[in-house]
């Protein structure tokens, strides 16, 4: 994987961390939205291990 491409990977796992935070703040670690937006952030830490794992 290219290295913009894996920096661009590394933003959004962080931009999507934050967001994750920020959501649970105000309405908890367990509502929906939140839960859902880990599910996301899992997905990108994912994609991002292998990318960096093959490398």
């Amino acid at each position: 994987m290219k290295t913009v491409k894996k920096n661009f990977l590394l933003l959004r796992i962080e931009v999507k961390r934050i967001i994750m935070y920020k959501k649970a703040a105000f309405l908890g670690f367990t509502h929906p939205s939140v839960v859902k937006t880990s599910q996301r952030l899992d997905t990108l830490l994912n994609r991002a291990q292998s990318a960096f794992h093959n490398y």
